[in-house]
């Protein structure tokens, strides 16, 4: 299993270029609401994720996330081999 304050840590440094109002991170912070991302920086987030962590999220998955900490708990199940 890997700690969740790692995946925390490594997800908020793959944001950090997206977060262009410079909001402050926590499981509850939404990527459309609070971040303002549109579909095109999703996606290229999406993949900077997938190759971050080497792990495929679906078009399915990627409807269902939108907080940070739904992405962390998803990379997490994604890495475990549990999704």
């Amino acid at each position: 299993m890997t700690d969740r304050s790692q995946i925390f840590d490594t997800v908020a440094a793959q944001i950090k270029p997206f977060n262009k109002k410079g909001v402050q991170l926590s499981d509850a912070t939404t990527f459309q609401g609070d971040l303002e991302w549109d579909s095109l920086t999703v996606m290229d987030f999406v993949a900077a994720i997938e190759d971050e962590f080497d792990i495929v999220i679906t078009m399915n998955m990627q409807a269902e996330i939108e907080t940070v900490g739904q992405l962390i708990d998803a990379v997490a199940k994604l890495r475990d081999g549990a999704a």
